[in-house]
């Protein structure tokens, strides 16, 4: 395969050559000796792969073309059983003021000598037509291979197609949509963090009811200061200005469950919720900005992507709060609301150990795989959530009634 991810003034992308094939054709044991073997043949392999990656302009002038990394990785397959690859990183750009979108890719590595041979060609990233770096399915542009009749390996045209801003900006909401959906994590911060708001302290504990009116101001000042916190950060994330490894901040939104939980519990923080929001909305918004910065796109997209990624954030914020957040306001009113934020916090304790751990030792375990199933019933559990907010109100409203009688 060969990915391409388009961007502004050139095209980077990988090459994946199975070492089987690799070998094959430049008659070197590069797979039945493959330990280290990019400090052994590094160098012999650049040259090999500099001599096939030809791109050139459809006029024949020849494009630059820079190898990065290179590394060897197993790769499973239910065909051919497992093999092992060789993933090369690399870049073209044409020569100055000639089309981008618009060239022939001649290459034809390993396919020179293994006729068999085929390379599949696809667009990993290119934010003019709405295909980014996350998406799991790449857009396949064609096929390289022998061309039979002429026995030769004709040189790929690619033109690719031209899109524009509105799809590159629509493409950053859903993105930003589908990363709160799947982000368990920043919702469950959020939601944990609103657990005790229909609550007052009395003694360092939560006992009185707030109104309806004061529950919903407050869960808005909070909300709203989770979004000023994760969009300052996401935009100086995404502009370079802040820069922090991921894994310390991927820890640091474990640990933030951990706090909102404890406090859900016992009051360490009454009436300050929104100020914690916007603490730790800063570190949720480097998260948000690591995924903006792996598109490398220029100032005007970039700052384009950042708008529609909020918002996407924005809009599915909304809608699991506005799911959610009435039928907990509902169960608030009965005596069912003690035992659900007690075990709620609890479960997310254990959540957010789980999460920290598989972040520091970087594995999954237990916990967070259960996490990661429990998900996937969202919808079943937000309908158990409502069933069991309408009946024990209306119990409750029934209780009052035999009680008057």
């Amino acid at each position: 395969m060969v990915l391409l991810k388009v961007h502004e003034k050139n095209i980077s992308g990988e090459i994946q050559l199975p070492l089987n094939e690799l070998q094959a054709a430049i008659g070197m044991g590069v797979n039945d000796n493959s330990e280290k073997l990019v400090e052994r043949l590094g160098d012999s392999l650049r040259i090999y792969l500099m001599q096939h990656i030809r791109p050139r302009t459809f006029d024949s002038k020849s494009w630059t073309v820079t190898l990065g990394n290179m590394r060897v990785i197993e790769t499973k397959s239910r065909i051919s059983g497992d093999y092992k690859e060789l993933v090369v990183e690399f870049a073209m750009a044409p020569p100055q003021h000639y089309d981008l979108r618009n060239f022939y890719f001649d290459y034809d590595a390993i396919v020179h000598q293994v006729i068999t041979h085929k390379i599949l060609v696809s667009l990993k990233q290119d934010w003019m037509q709405g295909i980014i770096a996350e998406d799991s399915t790449f857009q396949q542009v064609g096929v390289i291979a022998l061309d039979v009749p002429s026995g030769k390996i004709k040189p790929f045209q690619v033109s690719l197609q031209q899109g524009g801003i509105w799809m590159g900006f629509k493409s950053m909401v859903v993105l930003g949509t589908k990363h709160i959906a799947e982000g368990t994590d920043h919702l469950m911060f959020l939601l944990v963090l609103l657990l005790p708001i229909p609550l007052m302290v009395q003694n360092k504990k939560w006992v009185s009811q707030r109104s309806i009116r004061e529950s919903f101001i407050h869960i808005l000042k909070v909300v709203t200061a989770f979004t000023i916190g994760h969009s300052i950060t996401l935009l100086f994330g995404a502009l370079g200005l802040v820069l922090l490894p991921n894994k310390p901040i991927e820890i640091l939104i474990g640990i933030s469950i951990l706090v909102s939980a404890i406090h859900a519990i016992r009051p360490i923080f009454p009436n300050k919720e929104a100020y914690i929001a916007i603490g730790f909305g800063l570190i949720h918004g480097l998260a948000f900005a690591n995924t903006l910065e792996n598109l490398e796109l220029n100032t005007s997209k970039l700052v384009l992507s950042i708008l529609g990624f909020n918002i996407g954030i924005e809009l599915m914020q909304l809608i699991v709060i506005v799911a959610v957040i009435p039928w907990l306001l509902l169960l608030s009113r009965t005596n069912l609301y003690h035992f659900l934020r007690i075990v709620g916090a609890f479960l997310a304790i254990i959540a957010a150990l789980g999460w920290v751990i598989e972040r520091i030792f970087e594995e999954s375990n237990v916990i967070t795989l259960t996490i990661e199933k429990a998900s996937t019933y969202a919808v079943w559990l937000l309908g158990i959530l409502v069933i069991v907010s309408v009946v024990s109100y209306f119990f409750k409203k029934d209780s009052v009634v035999l009680q008057e009688i």
